[in-house]
């Protein structure tokens, strides 16, 4: 652990491979995608934060305080039972998550613009190639101890990997798994996928592990036990064109900033108390008096609304 006076506990570092390293404890960069789609911030039960698609088919939880942080899924109507879901734990980055919602809106669009259910809704593909390919491609291998019905893909450094279960039957069963770093509470990324999970969704999800960019963590977020397992280089000695190469996920320091500029929005939007509405009713009435005393409007004042939606808790 870092003592609370450490001066370097906060220092913002370039790390990679990104798959190793853990969240930042927030889905910033995994909503990103779909930051223009429907919000609902849930103050009661488990899940913080309900991103849905205009028709509320595809559903994108955020779980802050679980094991799970994210849980997706998709439906044939609002009112169906998921056709499949994916989860994500605490320790998936948020970066592979948004992998996985831009090529949900990606789909989404599709669909729209074509009148059609959407690929989103199709099923997994038979070759488990497909599935992989972006893994195979980079230059990971096939684990040929892979037990009896299963195929295992590796990283090249044996830390991370995709894990294909074929035995077995039921379309809520996990039969994909992609997992990174080694076993542990802190140390160990796994995102899941039910049996009928389009391929061209999860192969998405696999892509970004399959980059070789870094990303941006405070040092301390990157778990003690996995730092020989990474290359850390503080983002203020870092060139111009690794910083140009980072997947620009907010930093830290601007999930902080952004807290507190809405906060300051979502304070001063409306009156939330009988006390508030009759100052406000006051007031309007002494505008309106000035107003005819003198011929001349009063100044008006505009409500701002947040830039963005605000940004979800962070997890354990």
């Amino acid at each position: 652990m870092y003592a609370p006076d450490d001066p370097t506990r906060y220092q913002e570092v370039l790390v990679s491979p990104m798959y190793l390293a853990g969240s930042n404890g927030t889905g910033e960069a995994g909503f990103a995608p779909v930051a223009h789609w429907p919000h609902q911030h849930l103050d009661e039960g488990p899940c913080q934060l309900l991103v849905t698609s205009p028709d509320q088919r595809i559903r994108i939880g955020w779980f802050g305080d679980d094991f799970e942080l994210w849980k997706i899924s998709a439906a044939e109507d609002a009112f169906s039972a998921p056709r499949w879901t994916a989860t994500c734990n605490h320790v998936t980055p948020a970066e592979m998550a948004a992998g996985l919602t831009a090529a949900l809106v990606q789909d989404y669009d599709e669909a729209i613009a074509s009148d059609t259910p959407g690929r989103f809704l199709t099923g997994p593909t038979v070759p488990w190639r497909d599935t992989v390919r972006p893994l195979t491609d980079a230059g990971w291998n096939l684990d040929g101890a892979a037990e009896l019905g299963t195929v295992e893909i590796i990283a090249p450094d044996d830390q991370a990997g995709i894990l294909i279960d074929r035995r077995g039957y039921g379309s809520d069963r996990t039969t994909v798994e992609l997992w990174a770093g080694p076993p542990g509470w802190g140390t160990r990324a796994e995102a899941t996928f039910t049996a009928r999970t389009p391929s061209h969704l999860i192969a998405a999800t696999a892509a970004v592990m399959a980059k070789s960019t870094p990303v941006v963590r405070e040092r301390h977020q990157v778990d003690r036990r996995m730092q020989h397992l990474v290359t850390m280089t503080p983002v203020a000695s870092a060139t111009p064109i690794a910083e140009a190469q980072v997947l620009r996920a907010p930093t830290p320091l601007d999930v902080r900033r952004t807290a507190v500029t809405q906060a300051v929005h979502r304070a001063a939007r409306a009156p939330r108390t009988a006390a508030d509405l009759r100052v406000m009713a006051a007031q309007s009435r002494s505008t309106g008096a000035a107003q005819k005393r003198t011929g001349h409007p009063a100044p008006a004042t505009s409500a701002r609304l947040p830039a963005s939606s605000p940004t979800p808790r962070r997890g354990r």
